[in-house]
């Protein structure tokens, strides 16, 4: 018996299985052993030869926003109009065969856009080349699901059917849930919250799968044994999401004010370019990156290259590493003017968390060695302020001069 098979089999006892008291334990264990057979289908064999030719590509820009669908919704349109790339556009499905990339120019930042072939059905079991485009969609940091107005929204629960059974949860949180392995002392559970989702019965079902037999689990939320399960693995990933509805130049007022309520959902025409400014406006709050502008000292701010952080890597110290590993070597403090701050400027240490939109000048410290292969050091008692782009470094020193050095 094959896994897919398994797993079907395992999910029908599952449906025909009554939850209560008596049978938890047992649902539990089905849970689990469900979790693992997905597992195995979510990891190649060692004979897999890979995710095919043309599937994923190399990372650019400071995020990645990957178009899922099924074929023949419009990803392809709507690639083009945005980033000007050319992805083979067609009336026809399984137009796009391969991953075709293009880049985004949006608030200072560089975004790399992935227009994915399209998926279908049965595509997280292996069908098509669905695995493949599943395994490129977990590298993103967005994920756009571009839907056909016209079809039926049943399309938009299928594409996230595909997307869990791969390991990918959209619009969530990883769970509050603390679970730590130990050699002894067996399975202790506690919880801050009340737990109305799942039972003790069925944490030691789950973990009794797994074969582990000691561990502390602490519950911070309310939560489910789907939750649980998604913790032990420890493999699931947690991307943001829109779904674009495309082709709303077909359909009437009435119908667009029934797509409006549908949570994170932005209703657009690609052939038409319509509303792209709502699109690019929520795709930006969605990746909820950081733009922090550079400031040589005595002069204005660059706010034409900002350096762009993500929300979870913007400390100073990420500023510094993101610009050149150097300049931590011989970082002194910074300055800082923005909301991260109480006063303008603020001098402020390397754990500083930064803001969206905050200038920095940073200050190094007074003794710097300058030199290059086959040439006498000298040393420089000064105070260096760097200012920096994606493509230069600008290196202004105190009574010395003005250094440009390319990175």
């Amino acid at each position: 018996m094959s896994v897919v098979e398994r797993i079907k089999e395992i999910e029908n006892e599952m449906a025909k299985t009554q939850k209560n008291k008596a049978t938890s334990y047992h649902l539990g264990q089905l849970k689990a052993k469900l979790a693992k057979l997905k597992r195995e289908i979510m990891t190649p064999s060692g004979g897999g030869g890979g995710g095919g030719v043309g599937f994923d590509v190399a990372k650019t820009g400071v995020a990645r926003i990957g178009f899922v669908g099924f074929p023949s919704v419009g990803k392809s349109t709507l690639m083009s109009k945005l980033t000007g790339t050319h992805s083979e556009v067609g009336a026809y499905e399984f137009t796009t065969l391969t991953t075709v990339p293009g880049v985004v120019q949006y608030k200072g930042a560089k975004l790399q856009i992935l227009d994915l072939p399209g998926i279908i059905e049965g595509a997280k079991d292996g069908k098509g080349r669905g695995r493949q485009v599943i395994a490129v969609a977990r590298t993103c940091s967005l994920i756009f699901i571009v839907l056909d107005v016209l079809k039926p929204m049943t399309d938009k629960k299928i594409i996230e059917k595909e997307l869990e059974g791969f390991g990918i949860r959209l619009n969530k949180k990883p769970p509050a849930i603390i679970f730590k392995k130990k050699e002894k002392g067996g399975i202790n559970m506690t919880n801050t919250v009340p737990l109305t989702q799942i039972t003790q019965d069925e944490v030691k079902a789950v973990l009794s799968e797994y074969r582990i037999h000691n561990a502390d689990i602490s519950f911070k939320e309310d939560s489910s044994i789907d939750d649980l399960i998604d913790v032990v693995e420890g493999n699931r990933i947690y991307i943001p999401c829109i779904y674009v509805l495309n082709k709303i130049d077909q359909i009437s007022i009435e119908e667009l004010d029934l797509i409006y309520k549908i949570p994170n959902a932005v209703p657009i025409c690609a052939h038409h370019e319509w509303n792209f400014d709502e699109l690019l406006e929520t795709m930006w709050k969605k990746l909820a990156l950081v733009r922090i502008y550079t400031k040589p000292k005595g002069q204005l701010p660059d706010y034409d290259q900002p350096v762009v952080l993500t929300s979870n890597k913007n400390s100073v110290e990420d500023f510094c590493d993101s610009i050149h590993k150097a300049i931590l070597e011989q970082f002194k403090c910074a300055y800082v003017w923005g909301s991260s701050v109480k006063h303008n400027p603020q001098k402020v240490g390397k754990e500083h968390i930064l803001q969206d939109e905050d200038v920095v000048q940073i200050v190094k410290n007074e003794d710097l060695e300058v030199g290059s292969p086959g040439k006498d050091k000298e040393m420089v008692s000064s105070r260096f302020y760097w200012n920096a782009t994606i493509a230069k470094l600008h290196v202004q020193v105190e009574e010395v001069g003005v250094m440009e050095r390319l990175i």
